[in-house]
């Protein structure tokens, strides 16, 4: 789907206008059906399921817009790395122009690579590549890096012709399932019913009470200056500052959400997901302190200022997933191997 049609019908849903889903409905039937027969043909074998030489985690979810992928793909390269693996990602780069496979590094712009393979590679440092076919851009990481020995998909939860060791679904607790609808008369790309078939379903800002759930939280309270990263400030330093704060992610509200809990007060602005930002956006900007994202960081590089500033936040998993995921990946280096 493009992204300005994708952009258009994420309108659509907040104006909930009647004649849009009058006619979008039986849109949304067919989409299920022919989201079922796809997926029954990749588990029948019709449509052909590429296996790498080492084990694939897919992280990615049911829907569209932002759940917590990132920090969720973020945070498991760290752990990974931590019990001695050498993890690559590999992403679709939503958001750019680039088809073919090709590597990510801190200093690639997120215009052609997508904004969130940049922040992933940013805050990484692993391998991270991206292209329209999965399999191919991870044969090509794995070609140009033999040392890693597991490979971690962004958003690919969808992309069966990528074989999967493990799978784990990141959902939004804000998202009511029970509600949601089909595209394109709705959020879903899958029914509810797929994540019972993934190996570990992770609500973000949720709890982890039903059986094979995990609950994960994003922390922050340490920011960064835009125009000088190596300056770090806390909340009590932007006291009696007019301060906005800017989001062009999935889920906005949350991220002010958060800062609220941490204690400030602030005028918020939000923009579409992926929102190609320019020097007039920030410019408009009137405050003191202007906060925002990492993942809109990463595009407002370019247009720092003094009065800029990034807050990064970790993501707290539940206990259980990274043994979990520990365990699978025991199984399939030996299958691999």
């Amino acid at each position: 789907m493009g992204e300005k049609l994708h952009q258009e019908i994420l309108h659509a849903w907040k104006s909930k206008n009647a004649l849009f889903y009058g006619v979008l409905i039986p849109l949304s039937w067919l989409f299920g059906l022919l989201v079922f027969c796809r997926r029954w043909l990749y588990r029948h074998g019709i449509l052909k399921v590429h296996a790498l030489p080492v084990p694939a985690i897919v992280v990615g979810n049911i829907n569209l817009g932002g759940s917590g992928k990132t920090p969720m793909v973020i945070w498991l390269v760290q752990q990974l790395r931590a019990q001695g693996y050498h993890p690559g990602v590999v992403s679709r780069g939503y958001g750019g122009t680039v088809t073919e496979p090709t590597a990510v590094t801190e200093s690639s712009l997120p215009t052609q690579l997508g904004d969130e393979p940049v922040l992933i590679a940013t805050r990484t440092g692993a391998p991270v590549w991206v292209g329209r076919n999965r399999v191919e851009v991870a044969q090509a990481l794995l070609q140009a890096n033999p040392q890693c020995d597991v490979i971690i998909t962004d958003d690919g939860l969808q992309h069966y012709r990528l074989k999967r060791d493990m799978e784990i679904a990141v959902v939004d607790a804000a998202l009511n399932l029970r509600r949601a609808r089909m595209l394109p008369a709705g959020p879903l790309r899958e029914p509810p019913s797929r994540l019972k078939e993934v190996d570990a379903v992770v609500i973000n800002g949720g709890d982890d009470t039903q059986a094979g759930t995990y609950s994960m939280r994003l922390a922050g309270q340490v920011f960064y200056n835009l125009a000088n990263p190596a300056t770090r400030a806390k909340p009590e330093d932007f006291k009696r500052k007019s301060i906005k704060a800017m989001a062009g992610i999935g889920n906005p509200e949350r991220f002010f959400e958060h800062l609220r809990s941490i204690g400030l007060t602030f005028a918020s602005v939000a923009f579409d997901d992926h929102h190609p930002f320019s020097a007039q956006d920030l410019a408009q900007m009137d405050c003191d302190v202007l906060i925002m994202t990492e993942k809109d960081a990463v595009k407002c590089k370019p247009y720092a200022q003094a009065h800029h500033w990034v807050l990064p936040v970790e993501a707290q998993v539940s206990q259980g997933l990274l043994d979990q995921a520990l365990e699978i990946l025991k199984k399939g280096s030996q299958h691999h191997g």
